[in-house]
C-alpha cells in the first residue's frame, strides 16, 4: 500500500514540475519589440540575354523535326566561334514540335520551333555573334545582373539595411523611455527588384532581324533590395 502512495506522490510531483516549467516557457516576453527596415541600392544591369528562334511547318514529323535540327546545328556552329566564358554563353532553349488538327480531330501537318539563347556581359559581341546566325531570327531580348554585380551590391544594400534597422532600434528605445536595447534575433533577406523591359528601340530592331545587321540594345537600370527583420530587447 505503501508503494502505491510512493508511486502517486511522485507521479504527482513529476506533474507539478512539468506545469511549472511550462509556466517558464510559455510566459510572455516583457519589453520586446518587433521592426524592420531595408536598404535598397539602384544599378545599371550588367547582362543581355538574346533569345533567336525559328519557326517550321510541314505534313511530315520527322521532316519538320530534321529542319529544326539543321537549323540549330547551324545556328549553334556559329556562335560558339565567339563563345566566351562569362562574356558570351551559347546555350539551347526550348524545342518544340506539336501536331495540327483539322476541324474533325484529325492532324493536318506539324509544326515546331527551336531556340538558341546567346547571353553574357559583352552586349556588342552578342548583338554581333546574333547577326551573324542565319538561321535564327531575334525573338526576344532581356537584361539582368550577373552574379558579381549582384554580390557586389548586395554588400552595399546590407550595410545600409542593417545601419537603418540599429537606428530604428535605438530611436525607438529611446521614444519609449528604454536607455538602449540588445539584439534578440534578426533575419537578413535579399530581392531584386521586377524585370525591366528592353528599351523600345531593341523591340523594334527585333522584328528587323532578318537583315545581318546588329540589333541595337541599351540596357535600363534596377534595384537591389535586402530586407532586415527581428525583434529586439528593450533595456
Amino acid at each position: 500500500m505503501k508503494t502505491i502512495q510512493w508511486i502517486a506522490a511522485c507521479a504527482a510531483l513529476s506533474m507539478a514540475q512539468v506545469a511549472t516549467a511550462q509556466a517558464v516557457v510559455t510566459a510572455p516576453p516583457q519589453n520586446v519589440l518587433q521592426l524592420s527596415s531595408s536598404g535598397t541600392v539602384e544599378v545599371q544591369q550588367d547582362l543581355l540575354s538574346m533569345t533567336l528562334a525559328t519557326t517550321r511547318e510541314g505534313t511530315d514529323a520527322a521532316a519538320v523535326q530534321n529542319q529544326l535540327k539543321t537549323a540549330l546545328d547551324a545556328a549553334l556552329a556559329e556562335a560558339r566561334k565567339s563563345a566566351q566564358p562569362g562574356q558570351i554563353d551559347v546555350r539551347t532553349g526550348n524545342f518544340n514540335l506539336s501536331p495540327r488538327y483539322t476541324r474533325d480531330g484529325k492532324i493536318s501537318g506539324w509544326q515546331g520551333s527551336t531556340e538558341l539563347i546567346l547571353e553574357g556581359r559583352d552586349f556588342p559581341g552578342i548583338t554581333r555573334t546574333a547577326a551573324r546566325v542565319s538561321t535564327l531570327t531575334v525573338g526576344n531580348i532581356g537584361f539582368g545582373l550577373s552574379r558579381e554585380e549582384r554580390a557586389r551590391v548586395e554588400v552595399d544594400a546590407q550595410d545600409q539595411a542593417i545601419g537603418n534597422f540599429k537606428k530604428k532600434a535605438e530611436e525607438l528605445a529611446k521614444a519609449f523611455g528604454f536607455g538602449g536595447y540588445t539584439l534578440r534575433e534578426v533575419s537578413v533577406n535579399a530581392s531584386q527588384g521586377g524585370p525591366v523591359r528592353p528599351r523600345a528601340m531593341a523591340m523594334e530592331a527585333s522584328a528587323k532581324s532578318y537583315s545581318s545587321e546588329p540589333v541595337p540594345v541599351e540596357a535600363g537600370k534596377t534595384t537591389v533590395v535586402v530586407n532586415v527583420s527581428g525583434s529586439v530587447q528593450l533595456k
